[in-house]
């Protein structure tokens, strides 16, 4: 075998060596293209608006590789959809070509409560849409902050700010109304409790001021009033006591109905 090759021109065997090289290297290039696709290319189908799992089976059964590059939130889209998509719709790619997807949350995100107190109400409306919150109720309390944020409510509570709650909740206002010329007896809390007598003093339009807390009390709505000023009564001549609505009274509290048992005291006496 080696003779026949030795027997024969060095330039005849020079040639069938490049021959078989060229043949090898094209054999091998050929592979290569039928595993990588070199030279095809796809052009990439629109998912944006689609749901995150349906763009994705789409893209790959298309030959395309697929990558969330990120996952944000925006309330003008549905949850849990793609909002863009790289490389765009209709875009002429190579096969194998990775997209990255940019989906809208599934859950919406907590953003912070903003403090309103002493805002105006139109301030207090922009506050709210920059914070991404809504504005709910709003009612009006005498008050002399006339049109300006008195209380900020979520479901029914009062909210402190910086407080974590969804995207989009409502927060309902209580609005200062201005105070009323008008002269009101002032209402006589003593011996009830808290929580009834805040009910009577809102309805007289009336603000807690001060709330003095014996040591030791926990629920404050179940505990007695046992002191107020202005009293319902004058000290000097017992004449009733008169007020604007819109003002505040200071309470005091006990455990004990103190002034109910004074009261009894005084009778058996």
């Amino acid at each position: 075998m080696f003779k026949f090759i030795t027997n024969r021109p060095f330039w005849v065997n020079l040639l069938v060596a490049l021959f078989l090289g060229a043949l090898i290297i094209f054999g091998f290039l050929q592979t290569l293209s039928l595993i990588t696709k070199h030279g095809e290319y796809l052009t990439v189908p629109k998912v944006t608006h689609l749901k995150t799992s349906e763009a994705i089976k789409l893209l790959e059964s298309k030959g395309f590789a697929v990558e969330i590059q990120d996952s944000i939130y925006t309330d003008t889209a549905k949850m849990g959809v793609v909002i863009k998509q790289l490389p765009d719709a209709n875009s002429t790619v190579k096969v194998n070509r990775t997209v990255l997807l940019i989906v809208n949350r599934v859950t919406m995100p907590l953003v912070e409560m903003p403090d309103l107190q002493g805002k105006s109400l139109n301030y207090a409306m922009e506050i709210l849409n920059r914070s991404h919150l809504t504005l709910g109720d709003t009612s009006f309390r005498p008050d002399f902050m006339l049109g300006s944020v008195l209380e900020q409510h979520f479901k029914g509570s009062i909210i402190q700010p910086g407080a974590k709650i969804k995207w989009g909740s409502k927060i309902d206002l209580v609005i200062g109304g201005g105070l009323q010329d008008l002269r009101i007896p002032v209402p006589d809390v003593t011996g009830m409790m808290y929580g009834d007598a805040k009910l009577i003093l809102q309805d007289h339009g009336i603000n807690i001021g001060a709330l003095i807390v014996e040591t030791g009390i926990r629920d404050t709505f179940a505990a007695f009033i046992i002191k107020q000023n202005p009293s319902h009564l004058s000290e000097l001549d017992k004449k009733i006591m008169y007020m604007q609505s819109g003002q505040v009274i200071d309470i005091w509290l006990s455990k004990e109905n103190k002034a109910f048992t004074d009261s009894t005291a005084n009778n058996k006496n």
